[in-house]
């Protein structure tokens, strides 16, 4: 070995004796930049995975916001707003979006029960506007249980454009009908507990086929509704509100003028009193029991005292109403 040979080999690190070729040079620091490859491939993917856990967490949080096909996106299992086909302000909303674009974004949650889509909590007026102008939807995507979604919903809507009396009522109702507690309904509607049992109970009594042809009405406050339900509550206010709401002139008109018009139609109507009586057999038992109005007559008959009585006046009927005939054809 000459100096030259111990000299490299002491600042190769080799054993002396150890033969210099080139090729275990070339082999080495080929070794030594495959590992440094290798290290810096696994710094990345270990830089990404934090970078991809830190999305993941903005996206859990609502903190990111992002872009979604409105026709990925499903509306909310319960819903508060009333939708004409009528509706002026959808309009003026997709003019302001196509002009300034979507200034807030709307909140979805992941689909529980379809992979790929969405649900949302609010903004199903922007995601119309959206799908009628041909864009994405901005979108904050947040897991929410099924009452975190209807609270946000509701508090939403106060927040921006608050619902209607009338859709306010029966946003208590479908809640309530959902199964979710009263605590759930006053915390979605930011109301007390007699409040919300008043928009139940409205709700309950209002035929659902009306309101919803009559719309949000958003001018019409809670005592022309209490009233309006009283006249629809008989069967004539009914069956003329009925009549009127399948009229092409009534659909063209907005919701507010749908109202008046159903309003104004039944305002003739008065409230009736009736009067109650009791019809009994010659030996005293109070058979039937009889309550008039000045448009109802109703007969009945309690059949623990007189089983059956019912069935045979059923039968009888045609022969009672043919006799009633002949009387009004008889003179005097």
């Amino acid at each position: 070995m000459t100096w030259k040979d111990t000299i490299d080999a002491i600042f190769a690190k080799r054993p002396l004796g150890a033969p210099n070729s080139t090729a275990v040079v070339e082999r080495d620091r080929v070794r030594t930049g495959a590992i440094s490859a290798m290290g810096a491939s696994l710094q990345h993917l270990t830089e990404t995975a934090k970078v991809a856990a830190q999305l993941q967490d903005k996206i859990d949080s609502g903190d990111l916001v992002t872009e979604v096909s409105p026709a990925d996106i499903d509306g909310s299992f319960i819903t508060d707003r009333i939708v004409l086909d009528v509706d002026p302000s959808i309009d003026v909303l997709i003019a302001s979006m196509a002009e300034s674009g979507q200034q807030v974004p709307i909140l979805l949650r992941p689909h529980p029960e379809s992979p790929g889509r969405y649900q949302i909590a609010y903004g199903h007026r922007r995601v119309r506007a959206a799908e009628r102008l041909g864009v994405n939807v901005k979108a904050i995507v947040k897991r929410l249980t099924d009452a975190e979604l209807v609270v946000a919903q509701g508090k939403e809507n106060l927040e921006r454009r608050d619902l209607s009396f009338i859709e306010r009522a029966f946003f208590a109702k479908r809640l309530e009908n959902w199964g979710f507690d009263r605590a759930v309904v006053i915390a979605a509607l930011s109301s007390d507990k007699a409040d919300v049992s008043r928009y139940v109970s409205l709700a309950r009594t209002i035929p659902e086929e009306i309101a919803m042809v009559i719309g949000p009405a958003p001018k019409a406050g809670r005592a022309r509704w209490i009233d309006l339900a009283k006249r629809l509550a008989s069967p004539p206010g009914c069956e003329i509100a009925k009549a009127l709401i399948s009229k092409s002139e009534f659909l063209a008109l907005d919701s507010d003028a749908r109202f008046a018009s159903i309003f104004d139609a039944l305002r003739s109507l008065q409230e009736t009193t009736s009067t109650t009586e009791v019809w009994a057999a010659k030996d005293g038992r109070t058979v039937a029991r009889i309550e008039r109005s000045s448009n109802r007559f109703v007969l009945a008959v309690d059949e623990k005292i007189a089983p059956a009585f019912g069935e045979y006046l059923l039968k009888e009927l045609g022969t009672l109403f043919a006799a009633y005939e002949r009387s009004k054809e008889m003179p005097g």
